[in-house]
Formats: C-alpha cells, structure tokens, sequence
C-alpha cells in the first residue's frame, strides 16, 4: 500500500500516471475532434469540445484547441471563436500553433483587424502564421495585402509558395507575373517534387496571362496531374488559344468531371465542323455520371449550340438525368437567340417557375431580336410581374429598355426610364439612344446625350450615330464639337472613328472626314465610309485614289469596298478605267447578286450596253433590281424600246416604284409619250416621284398644258412638290419658252419661298432660258441679282481618262500643265467645225460676254471640248473617247460633237446629268437630237 507523503504530493509513480492519462485523454480528444472535422460535422466537433472543456481546461493540449478552432472558422462562429481565445489567453505568446489556428479563426470569421492585431503583436513569426495571414487576406478579398505579406517571409515554405501563386491568380497583374519569376529565380525549390505546388504555379501563369512560360514548365513534367491539365486547357481558353486546350485534352487517358467542362468550353469557342464531332463523341463516352452534373451538361449544351448543332442539344436537354437547373435552361436559352431561334427561346422561358436574373436578362435578348408585338407582351408582362430587385440591375434594365425600342414601343420604353429608382448608367443611357436611332428619332437620343456628364466611347458613338441620321447643319456642329472633347483615345477605337466618320461624310462634309480618317485607325470599314462619302459627293476620282492606297497598304478589299469600287467607276464612266480596274475583282464576288446589280449600273452609265445585258443574262436567279437596273440603263442609252421589252417580261411581283420611275424616265428620254401615258395610268400606287417622272416626260415633249393638267390633279388630294414645277421650268428650257419659265419660276417662288436650293437652281435654268431665247440682258439681270444674293451656282466639269489617269476640267480651265496644247487643239477642231459648216450658236450662251470674247471662243471653253481636246493631245488618233459631265450637255457642244466624230472618226461617248450620248462615226447622235 501507498503511503500519501507528508507534504501532500503524490508519489513518482502515480504522478507519472495521471500525466499519462491526461496526454492520453488530450490525445483522444484532439483525433476525435479532428475525425469530426474531417467529416464536416463541424457542429458536433465543437459541442465535444465544450463538454470536455467545462471540467478540463488546464488539459487541453494544442492540437485539441487547434481543431475546435477549426470547427470555428468553418462555422463562421465567431462569438465561440473569442470565447476559446479568452480561455487560452494566457498560452498564446509561446504557443504558435494555437496563435495561428486563432489567425485562421479570425480571418475566415472576416474580422481580419482582430487577426492582424494578434499576428502584429507576435515577434517570433513562423511560415505557417504568415501562411494563415495570406490566406485570410485571400479569402477576404484582399490579396494584394496577401502579396505585400508574401514579402516579408524570409524563408518562405513551399505552402506558402502554393498560397503566394494562389495570391497571384487572383491579382492577374504584370507585377504578380514579374514577383513570380522572380521567386521561381531565387528559390531552391524542387517544384517538380510537389505537385500541388506545381498546379499553382501553373495556374497562376496562366492566370497573369503568360501561357508561354506555363507551357515550358508544363512540358517538363513527367508525372503530370489532371489539375495540371485543367490548369493550362483553362489557360489556352483564357487566351483565345482553345484549339491548344483541345488538343491537350486528345492525350488524357482518363478526363475528370472539370477536364470534360473544360473541353466543352474550348470546343464552344472554336466553332468548326471537327469540334462539334468531338463534342457529340466525347458526350457519347464519357462517364454516365457527368450528365448529373448540371455544369458539365450546361458547358455541353453551350458548346452544341455555339457549333450549329440545336437539334442535338434539344436531345440531350430533354433526355438529361440531372435536375434542369436555370443555368441548362439558360444555355439552351441564349443558344436559340445565337441561331435566331428565339421564338423556342421564349418558350422556353414560359416552363421556368421562377426565371432569375440571367433568364430574365435572355428573354429579353429574344423578344428584341423576334420584335413581334407577341414579344412585345411578353416583355411588358414580364417587366410587371419580375422581382422587383431586378429593376436595379442595369443589364436587366438595359436589355429590357433595348426589347421594348427594338419591338417598336418607344413610349412604354421612356415610361420606364424616367420612373427608374436604380442610377441611370451609361448603358441604359446607351440603350435609350440606340432605341430612339432605330425608331427615326435621332433628335430624341441627341438630347439625352446632352443629360450624360462624362459620356463613354459608346455613348459618344451613338451620338455620331444619331447625327449621321439627322443629317443638318446643327448635327454636323455638334459632330465637330463633340469630337474635339472627346479623349485622344476614342479616335484608335473602332466604333467611335468608323461612327465619327460616318457623320461627318452623312452631313456632306468629306473635307473635314479626310482629316479624321488621317487620325483615326484605317480599316476596310473606315475606308468603305470615306469611299461612300466621296461616291456620294460626285468624287469618284478621289474613291479610286482611295482603293489605290488601300491596296499599298496591304489591306484585302472585301465586297463593300468593291461596291464602292464599282460605283466609283460608273460615276467616273470611262471604259478603259474599269478594264484596268475590274479583273482586280475576285470571282467569288463577282458572283454576288449586289456586286452584279451594281456591274449592270456601271456598265450602263458607261454606255457599254452590250456589257451590261451580258450580266443581265448570265444571272440565273435575277431579281427585282436586277431588271430595274437594267432598264434604267437602256432609258440612260436613248434605247426606249429595248426597255419596254424588258418591262413587259418583268415578273410583275418584281415591279416597284423605281422600276415605273425607270421606265418612265426611259420613255421620256426616247420620246415615247404615248407609251408612258400608258404604263402611267396602268400603276396603282402613284407615289409623288412617279407623277414628277411623268410631268418631266411631258415637259420634255413640250406638252405643258398636259404636264399642268396632271399637276392640278395632283394637288387636289396633295401639297405641292417643288420637283415637279422644275420639270416644267426645265421644259421650257428645251423649248426656249421664255414667257413660260417666268410664269412657272413666279408659281415656285410663290409655293415654295424656303427651298433655297430648288429656287437657286430654278433662278439659273430661268436665266439660261431668257438668254437661249435671246434675252441676255434680262438673263445678266437674273445673274446680277443672283450673285447679290449670294447663292452659289453649280460649277460644270468634265471628266475623262487619259492613259489611266483621271482628269477634271471646268469651263476656260487653265489649271492643266499642258494647257497651251490643249487650246491649240481646241483651236484646231475650231476649224475643222468651220471648214464643215458648223454655225457656232450664240443662244448657248448665258452670260455678258467680255469685250475679248467671241461667241466661238466662249462655246470652245466649254469644259466638254477641253476634255475632247485634251484626249487628242494625249492620243492623236484616238478612237474611242468618254467624257462625264456634271450638267447638261448644251445645244451647240451637242452638234459640234457630232461633226467632231464624223471628221476625227473617233466614237465619242458623253454622259451628262440627265442621259448618255453616243456620238457614232457617221456624225450621228443616239439621241436623235431628242434631250
């Protein structure tokens, strides 16, 4: 028997025992506990924890406190958390274990102060505490704090290089990538030992978007993980490179659920015919399981979409085993809308008990691109009945105010922007503008740029977008203006250049639209917008400059552009030009139903007639436009009957109003009034330019009474139409009827006091009138007050080729180097007219002459003979020459242009402002004399 010593301590042995058995206890305790943790019944391993810790808190060992401070942090219980910090208090400066499981408490409690007071206070700092710290900051959202940590570990461990990587990924900057490197540089470190370093290391340079270097590292691996290849398949994808990401995937043996999503993932980028077939493969053999997986079957369906294949995706969406999330219906949803399915879609969403913000936010999408007034219910309905707290999601609000404009209910739209309670962003804002655009009310979306205090590029390029619309002196302004603030940088991004230099070329002002061009980036469609500017404006010569310095700077033209090629070409009307120019075309477009209307369009204003019926018949499916077209062009040839013809086989589906504007204008220019009377009072739809083209076929007869007759009987059911008045005051013109264009330019002054430019245009074909019928002092008095008024009149040119080159001449032009020759040769032709009989006709000329001037040299200036002139100059024995002149051809250069072909046997073809003429050989017009 034991004796109890006298001083009341226990004897060796049995002291030994009881330290024994509490070790013991401790040690039970703390595995149970960690077992319970394990498991994640977290719950449970804190309420052991509490009952042994009422009786026994001098025997808790570290591990033991470690653990339930571990149930802790995963419960988020911080209130239990202090409580243990409390009772350990006293055990905190010298044991560093607990000290950090406390850290780790803290910081996954998010009361990162209370962790960093304890880490700070602590001088003796191991790895593992700054470990908890960069993983708390981490976790926390703030790993740049993690980053700076990182820095002050002498000896960093190869945890906390796994944390410092994971700190990396998160932060994606140059700085992250450059630290990286330079651990990897001065580290020891076997990484290749440590896989789960390796994984991190690899993501996190994939992640900061060096993929190269991940790559080189990866291939040095032998014993490579599926995390490894998850890292860089999701690197390859991250940066547009998922053929690579494809590719890695064709040599795992055994794919994982997140391998398997990430292929899906790869294969709905790139889109081919071969990817879709390994999509439909892989979904074929892959573990059963996977499809209980909702992200797999979602990045499955998004990937069978995404490559074309709906019919497959609705297989496996109404086959799939796995709960249908919103996410399946989500990519089944935005898959319809990519492949213009959006009325399934829509249906779709109707199956959804309670759609979210991202389902919402797609049937939206759908009733925008469906625009039908079913989509536009739906939207309404819905945009009554969602959650309120959708209202203060501005891509919900964005995409629902871009449904509501895009289905045509501006006001509805409006209703809901004005009563919005959420802040009005800039994409609303943009939503809004877009809409008002594309309902024709570009005023609107104008104003409400000027409510935007610091617009974006967006912005600012629907503004350009809106004036481009608008098209008046104050929106050409507010171009210029907005485009002076707006940052330097707005001129390099696409939209916001190609939109500032459509305003500008749509409000006429190419000059200051060169200069943007200069500054902003110069792309096929930047080219295309200045190149329509100046095919617009009459400029083809400076649409080909264009084309020229496109192809030198290695940019492949596309269709548009050669659209604007080709209209180019018929604005300039030189044969020889477009021989040099049209095999240039590629064959594949060539065979374009556009680039063979606008071929047909350019032949015929070229007068290659012939070339243009070629087209015409060598297209198997003709259209609408392509007969219009092609009897537009036999009207512009003074071939009336060949129109006829192709009117009468015309599918009368086919027929429009431009196609009975044609060939009327055809009827008119051949003098066929009883055929247009005819077809004139066979249309149904008798729009305003219809009764004009008719008015203008009569005029041009010198039938006015008649051309009244329609007028009055027009104007009973509709205003007047200054068009129509100019047609007669152009009749008279023909007809020299003085007395006439007097009383019909006092009629226009009357109707139409505001129309500067139709009055100014008006005031010019008076005085020419006055002075063909021998008034030329009344016609300088017309002139003088003219110029007084300072309206501008519009100059002639002439335009011709010349070895490849394009020449422009104004009237009395001297600006040509060879000018000296030219007027030699024009006094050459002077005399060969003469010696022929021609009479120079003085009622051609509407000015005072000067006491210098002769009537011979005043109608030799003509800028047409300069034109002719210098052909001759260039090639003495030309026999084919084209000129295009931007006004009507006058009566006395019409019949020397004639002799000039008959006596140079020279086939001259000029094109004026209102038909072409071909002045054959034998002296003879196609005219006849008839213009």
């Amino acid at each position: 028997m034991w004796r109890r010593p006298l001083n009341g301590s226990l004897p060796p042995v049995m002291a030994f025992v009881k330290r024994f058995t509490i070790i013991r206890f401790a040690s039970n305790l703390g595995d149970r506990l960690k077992t319970l943790n394990d498991s994640k019944q977290f719950q449970q391993a804190l309420q052991l924890f509490h009952q042994h810790q009422k009786n026994n808190n001098q025997t808790l060992s570290s591990s033991v406190i470690a653990q339930a401070l571990k149930a802790c942090a995963r419960l988020k219980d911080i209130r239990s958390g202090k409580a243990i910090h409390d009772l350990v208090t006293s055990r905190t400066k010298d044991d560093q274990y607990i000290l950090t499981s406390l850290i780790h408490m803290y910081m996954q409690c998010g009361d990162i102060s209370s962790a960093e007071t304890l880490f700070h206070a602590t001088e003796t700092k191991d790895p593992s505490m700054y470990g908890a710290m960069m993983k708390g900051y981490l976790t926390n959202n703030k790993a740049q704090k993690a980053f700076e940590v990182f820095h002050e570990i002498q000896t960093p461990s190869e945890v906390n290089l796994i944390v410092f990587f994971q700190v990396c990924a998160d932060l994606k900057t140059q700085r992250a990538l450059n630290a990286m490197k330079k651990v990897l540089q001065q580290t020891r470190t076997n990484f290749h030992s440590n896989r789960r370093l390796v994984t991190s290391l690899l993501n996190a340079l994939v992640e900061c978007g060096d993929v190269e270097h991940a790559e080189k590292i990866f291939e040095t691996i032998k014993a490579k993980l599926l995390p490894m290849y998850g890292a860089m398949m999701k690197g390859y994808i991250a940066s547009n490179q998922a053929q690579k990401a494809i590719d890695l995937f064709k040599r795992i043996d055994h794919p994982d659920a997140i391998i398997t999503n990430l292929l899906f993932n790869a294969c709905a980028q790139v889109r081919t015919p071969e990817v879709l077939n390994l999509t439909k493969q892989v979904s074929r053999m892959m573990n059963k399981s996977f499809f209980e997986n909702d992200f797999i079957v979602t990045s499955l369906l998004d990937a069978l979409m995404k490559c074309g294949d709906v019919e497959c995706a609705e297989l496996i969406f109404s086959t799939a085993q796995t709960r249908k999330t919103l996410a399946i219906y989500g990519a089944m949803m935005k898959g319809y809308i990519a492949s213009n399915q959006s009325e399934k879609a829509i249906d779709l969403f109707k199956k959804i008990d309670h759609p979210n913000a991202i389902i919402t936010n797609l049937l939206f999408n759908g009733c925008a691109q469906l625009r039908t007034p079913e989509a536009l219910n739906i939207t309404k309905r819905v945009s009554t009945v969602m959650n309120k707290s959708f209202l203060e999601n501005e891509f919900i609000i964005t995409s629902l105010l871009d449904a509501l404009m895009k289905c045509g209910d501006v006001e509805y739209a409006q209703g809901i922007f004005t009563t919005l309670e959420t802040k009005k962003t800039l994409p609303i804002y943009g939503a809004m503008m877009k809409g008002y655009i594309e309902n024709n009310q570009a005023g609107k979306a104008v104003d409400l740029f000027r409510e935007i205090k610091h617009p974006d590029d967006v912005n600012t390029s629907l503004l350009f977008s809106a004036c481009a619309q608008l098209r008046t002196p104050e929106a050409l302004a507010l171009v210029k203006t907005i485009s002076k603030r707006m940052p330097a940088s707005f001129y390099s991004d696409d939209y916001v250049g190609s939109s500032l230099l459509n305003a500008l070329i749509k409000c006429r002002d190419t000059l200051t639209a060169e200069i943007v061009f200069s500054k902003v980036n110069r792309s096929i469609v930047n080219y295309g917008n200045l190149m329509t500017g100046f095919n617009d404006e009459k400029q083809g010569k400076k649409t080909m400059q264009l084309f020229y310095r496109m192809k030198r700077e290695g940019l492949e033209p596309e269709l548009i552009t050669y659209l604007c090629v080709i209209k180019a070409l018929a604005l300039i009307g030189d044969l020889s030009l477009i021989e040099l120019t049209i095999n240039q075309i590629p064959e594949s477009i060539l065979l374009d139903s556009q680039i063979r209307n606008a071929l047909i369009d350019m032949w015929g204003k070229t007068g290659c007639v012939d070339k243009a019926q070629a087209v015409f018949e060598n297209t198997s499916d003709q259209d609408a436009f392509l007969y219009t077209t092609m009897i537009n062009c036999y009207g512009l040839n003074g071939m009336g009957m060949q129109a006829l013809e192709l009117f009468s086989q015309m599918p009368k589906q086919f027929i429009h109003e431009v196609t009975h504007i044609c060939i009327l204008n055809a009827c008119s220019h051949s003098g066929l009034v009883d055929e247009a009377r005819s077809i004139f009072q066979k249309i149904e739809m008798k729009t305003p330019t219809v009764w004009t083209t008719m008015i203008d076929c009569l005029a041009r007869a010198s039938l006015f009474d008649e051309a009244q007759t329609l007028i009055d009987e027009f104007e009973r059911s509709h205003p007047p139409v200054v068009a129509m008045y100019m047609a007669l005051l152009s009749g008279t013109r023909n007809d020299k009827n003085a007395q006439l264009a007097q009383n019909i330019y006092d009629q226009l002054k009357t109707l139409f006091p505001t129309i500067k430019d139709s009055l100014t245009a008006a005031e010019v074909l008076l005085a020419n009138t006055y002075a063909s019928s021998g008034d030329i002092g009344k016609a300088g008095d017309i002139r003088i007050q003219h110029m007084k008024s300072g309206a501008k009149k519009k100059i002639g040119t002439s335009t011709t080729v010349v070895d490849g080159e394009i020449y422009e001449f104004r009237a009395h032009d001297r600006s040509h180097p060879r000018s000296d020759e030219i007027y030699r040769e024009v006094q050459k032709l002077s005399k060969e007219l003469v010696a022929h009989g021609h009479e120079y006709d003085s009622s051609w000329i509407t000015r005072t002459m000067g006491e210098d001037e002769s009537v011979e040299s005043v109608l030799c200036g003509h800028s047409e003979r300069l034109a002719m002139a210098w052909n001759f100059v260039a090639n003495p024995h030309a026999k084919r020459i084209q000129i295009t002149k931007n006004l009507r051809v006058c009566g006395d250069c019409h019949r020397a242009t004639k002799l000039i072909a008959a006596i140079r046997q020279c086939e001259i073809i000029v094109r004026d402002a209102n038909r072409i003429h071909h002045f054959h050989i034998n002296g003879q017009c196609s005219c006849n004399d008839y213009f």
